[in-house]
């Protein structure tokens, strides 16, 4: 693979034209300097500009450059795109405290300042050093801090093509080889790094060994984009001025030693399965010691959780040696994995699987320095990104349970590959999370796994960037590039990332450079497409020969000792290997405590009542509608809030914003955590929630779900508006619903069909998580969905895909008796479409209220928010059995509600039963009462999936001379119409009333678009469709 070039030619004469302007201009401020120095001839210069790029840019023997005539020009100008914008910074700060005390910065600098404001000099310059060579050598050295990198002996195979800025080669600042032994003075700076030792007199070429040392050797160090002082300052401390890495003999026994383990681990999966995928970490063993490392020193600086995400290559090993997932598991599942269900005992759900490479685990591991941390590794699909999210919204959990406010206790750690992590946007909108107030985790560690290819595209077709990790950049993270061969310094950087992220709780990038040994997988060809590069990797030595080599020669350990680590390596993985014949893993060893007691899809849970106390429900209702006095809300809102405070006190007409306060009020009362997001939730992108109110005088914000209970924790209620981002806000509440049951975590889409945004995390998490990884979930995901004439981009939640990925089989009828059921556990999940606000009350409550956690699609409405007869009594959501309404089925969730009017156990004179859900309803019913179509029943079915079969056959029983009808306002392709149709058929049989050919349907005819765009045309639409659903002729079988 060949590296990017930074710059094209006509780039690289345009920096170094701007760079001799700089140097020019900086020429006329010592006019009255003590020694002229002497340049070259201005063609010097233009020669060396029409050579071609080459790496030998920068000889050891720096070049002579010349420079035109110097002219005046401020001080404040001393600035070009290459130092950002920021190198009069360096001057600037020295001439304030020369203003300060003209005797605290050297004689030469006094002289300097006195001539730029006019002053008389003191005394001649010292040593016969000029002002322009005291800034020109600044520049040089800023030079390396900003551009070192592009020198630095990144790539281990020695394939980068590279060009080495301009900027680094001293001829460029006007220095020849007989400076080189000049001592030259530095100053005495303000700042961290060598510039600010007690040296300030040192030779050019020290200074030039010094520069290259720190920043031209096996690590590349990117960090001056970073605007913040403080945070440059501490990293050119730890490069420039710490003595070079030298560990002890002890310390480096020990990364030998995991690196051993990360060899032989390979090798010997290698040498048992020749034939098996496993995506292995051959060409980066080194990132195991440098992870290993990278959590002693979090763990040293007080971290006691960390949540890992990965794709996967190298996930075996990271579980493995890292997490510690016992080997004879790892073993037994090449050797033909878990059991499959008939074969396991009753009770014990296996689901379907994953490969093993996809897998997680968790593990309490000791650390180098004696104290213990808690590793998760998150389950991954082949998505190689989607985990991301995940990871940061399970860390964000842990820090909210764990009481972790200052995020010290809990962090995360993600892996990348080079390909994704430049080329995959949920990468970037999982950074752009990193500090926003509700989404931030104090920072995360990432470290990429730099292949140098992804699958088959080289670097120069699968990014625009010179680096994969630029786009890290934009959070002014530091980035850290490391050899991959240099086992010692990728552990350095990851020590570093570590110390970063304990002192400053930012993000911070490890970008290893190394290579893939074979292909994409082991069975894989790479010559293919990247002959040369396997040519090199072919005759490469790996990290651990040219480690074992180099202590071996250096005195640290001898051959005996090194073969002895090998040997007890070989002897514990041959011993779990012949243990994982008879192994029998245990389903929820990875699964946290918080989850202790719940039940898997085999075991039954009891159905539970949601209703709440009268009360309660009164004292809740006034807490979430009482704003403080002095509180200066906006007049429409103050109506709002007090319009539900007279439906709470009056018991009637409540409405939907109002039930869905009461759910999360009762659930804070009961001691549960309850968290929403999304675009714009704090208002509601129908400006009908209004769960944050501002001062309209002094810009203050009011949550009354805040002060619900006295002395309430903060975060216990949180309603945070999003970035504009669906996959990885999505993402991010999966992973903090996974962390633990007792909460109730909703995400809320702007529109119902911006979902699609997010469809990874449906596909490969929400809808199949829990068959492939055993890990339940009890998101809640709210999707603005409903027919009114909005276009075809805000019209539909596309409620047929969530159903299309439902797991109930249509064709059988579960058990449906009460105290048997598990019809809800078995699928996997929930899809609703409600109608009434305190039916929504009772499925969010639903939520918490039993022992087993599935994921809820909802399909919330728009114009129901305000709906006249979208209202609800008080006496709907209470526990009180029997309470006087239109249904009485208890208070709990109702599957579906009947038609409304009084109906015995057996109409005979009603001809149709029109069976719909969500809005369309009332419109039906005002239809019907506009015809008096009383013989037509109504029944709303509010949980599509899984279908209430039970409910449904005793609406068919009620009904048995009616012609059954679907009724829905999306085309036929699209809406609830294909998922359930063959159910009904199963329920219509079994009670030999007819076949799937005598279901009628009354909606829009099958479309590309989901509506259409034209306001005319959708109210056309919508009323040829209900007059069909209630018309007096038979509707035709649809064609």
């Amino acid at each position: 693979m060949f590296w990017r070039r930074v710059c094209s030619a006509p780039a690289w004469r345009a920096a170094s034209q701007t760079k001799s302007r700089l140097l020019r201009d900086s020429s006329s401020l010592s006019r009255n300097s003590a020694r002229t120095f002497i340049l070259p001839s201005p063609g010097s210069l233009q020669a060396i500009r029409s050579q071609p790029p080459s790496r030998s840019i920068h000889n050891s023997v720096p070049r002579s450059l010349g420079a035109p005539q110097p002219r005046p020009v401020p001080l404040s100008r001393l600035t070009d795109n290459f130092l950002d914008g920021t190198s009069s910074v360096y001057i600037e700060e020295l001439q304030r405290a020369w203003e300060a005390d003209p005797s605290s910065v050297d004689e030469s600098w006094d002289n300097f300042f006195r001539n730029f404001t006019g002053q008389a000099s003191s005394a001649p310059g010292i040593s016969g050093q000029t002002i322009q060579e005291s800034m020109r050598l600044l520049l040089l050295v800023r030079a390396y801090q900003v551009n070192g990198h592009m020198k630095a002996r990144l790539d281990p195979l020695n394939l980068d093509e590279r060009q080495v800025p301009v900027d680094l080669d001293p001829g460029l600042y006007g220095f020849t080889k007989e400076d080189l032994d000049r001592e030259f003075f530095l100053g005495v700076w303000r700042m961290s790094g060598f510039l600010s030792e007690n040296r300030p007199v040192q030779t050019l070429r020290a200074i030039i060994d010094r520069l290259e040392r720190a920043y031209c050797g096996t690590v590349g160090y990117e960090y001056m984009h970073i605007s913040d002082r403080d945070k440059c300052n501490w990293l050119r401390e730890k490069i420039e001025t710490q003595a070079p890495r030298k560990y002890s003999a002890q310390r480096r026994t020990v990364i030998l030693d995991r690196l051993i383990w990360g060899t032989l681990f390979e090798n010997f999966l290698a040498n048992k399965w020749a034939a098996a995928k496993r995506f292995g970490l051959e060409g980066c063993e080194t990132l195991i010691p440098g992870m290993k490392e990278l959590i002693d020193r979090a763990a040293d600086g007080g971290v006691e959780n960390i949540v890992i995400g990965m794709p996967h290559r190298g996930r075996l090993n990271v579980l493995a040696n890292v997490v510690r997932k016992p080997l004879r598991h790892i073993f037994s599942e090449f050797s033909g994995g878990t059991k499959p269900p008939e074969d396991v005992e009753d009770g014990v759900y296996t689901g379907s699987g994953d490969v093993k490479y996809h897998l997680g685990t968790s593990y309490d591991r000791p650390t180098r320095g004696g104290k213990r941390i808690h590793l998760s590794l998150v389950a991954n699909p082949s998505h190689l990104e989607a985990v991301d999210p995940v990871v940061i919204g399970k860390t964000r959990a842990k820090q909210y349970y764990s009481k972790d406010k200052e995020r010290r206790k809990c962090m995360a750690v993600l892996l990348h590959g080079d390909g994704s992590f430049s080329g995959q946007g949920v990468v970037y909108e999982t950074l752009h999370l990193s500090d926003l107030p509700n989404y931030t985790t104090g920072g995360t560690i990432h470290l990429v796994v730099n292949n140098q290819v992804a699958f088959t595209t080289d670097p120069k077709s699968s990014r625009s960037s010179p680096y994969c990790t630029d786009v890290a950049k934009a959070l002014n993270a530091p980035i850290f590039h490391v050899n991959g061969d240099d086992v010692e310094a990728v552990v350095h950087v990851c020590e570093l990332a570590a110390d970063w992220r304990n002192t400053f709780n930012c993000d911070v990038v490890v970008d290893i450079v190394c290579y893939r040994r074979f292909g994409h997988n082991e069975i894989d060809e790479p010559s293919f497409t990247q002959p040369k590069m396997y040519q090199v990797i072919k005759n490469h030595l790996p990290a651990i020969d040219v480690y074992e080599k180099q202590l071996i020669a250096s005195g640290t350990m001898s051959k005996e000792e090194v073969d002895s680590l090998h040997e007890r390596a070989m002897s514990i993985l041959n011993e779990e290997f012949i243990n994982s014949k008879d192994y029998i893993p245990k389903t929820r060893d990875w699964l946290s405590a918080y989850w202790t007691g719940f039940k898997s899809p085999e075991q039954l849970s009891r159905i539970r009542n949601t209703g709440v106390k009268p009360d309660i429900l009164k004292s809740v209702g006034k807490a979430i509608t009482t704003l403080p006095s002095d509180f200066n809300a906006h007049r429409t809102v103050k109506k709002v809030y007090d319009t539900r405070a007279q439906a709470i006190e009056s018991g009637r007409d409540l409405d939907w914003a109002t039930a869905e306060a009461l759910a999360f009020g009762t659930l804070l009362v009961e001691g549960n955590h309850v968290r929403l997001s999304g675009q714009d939730v704090e208002r509601g992108t129908f400006s009908h929630r209004h769960s944050i109110l501002h001062d309209q005088k002094t810009g203050e914000k009011y949550c009354p779900l805040d002060h619900v209970i006295i002395n309430q924790e903060e975060e216990m209620f949180t309603v945070s508006n999003s970035s504009l981002s669906e996959f990885g806000v999505l993402g991010f509440e999966l992973g903090y619903s996974m962390e633990n049951p007792n909460s109730l975590v909703l995400w809320e889409a702007q529109f119902g069909d911006f979902a699609n945004g997010a469809q990874v995390i449906f596909d490969q998490f929400l809808s199949s998580g829990e068959a492939k990884w055993l890990r339940q979930a009890g998101l809640v995901v709210l999707l603005p969905h409903g027919y009114d004439g909005q276009g075809p981009e805000h019209s539909s939640g596309r409620i047929e895909r969530f159903l299309q990925m439902s797991s109930d089989n249509p064709f059988v009828i579960p058990e449906m008796d009460r105290s048997l059921r598990k019809q809800i556990q078995e699928c996997n999940w929930q899809v609703v479409n409600v109608t009434t606000p305190a039916n929504y009350f009772h499925v969010l409550r639903r939520q918490i209220h039993r022992d087993f956690r599935k994921p809820l699609i909802v399909m919330s409405p728009k114009n129901l928010l305000r709906h006249a007869k979208c209202k609800s009594d008080l006496s709907e959501f209470d526990d009180v059995e029997g309470h006087p309404d239109f249904d009485k089925q208890g208070t709990r969730f109702k599957r579906l509600i009947k038609d409304k009017h009084p109906h015995s156990d057996c109409e005979e004179g009603i001809r149709r039963l029109v069976l719909c859900s969500g809005k369309i309803y009332y419109e039906l019913d005002e239809e019907r009462e506009r015809t008096s179509s009383d013989d037509v029943a109504i029944c709303r079915v509010e949980q599509l999936c899984p279908f209430p079969y039970n409910i449904v056959q005793r609406e068919l029983k009620r009904y048995p001379n009616a012609e059954i009808v679907w009724c829905q306002e999306e085309p036929m392709n699209m809406g609830a119409y294909s998922y359930i149709a063959p159910r009904l058929a199963t329920a219509m049989r079994s009670l030999n009333r007819g076949t799937y050919e005598d279901i009628k349907y009354a909606g829009r005819c099958p479309s590309a678009a989901t509506a259409t765009g034209f306001l005319s045309q959708h109210v056309k639409e919508q009323g040829e469709l209900i007059r069909k659903a209630l018309q007096p002729a038979p509707i035709p079988v649809p064609v």
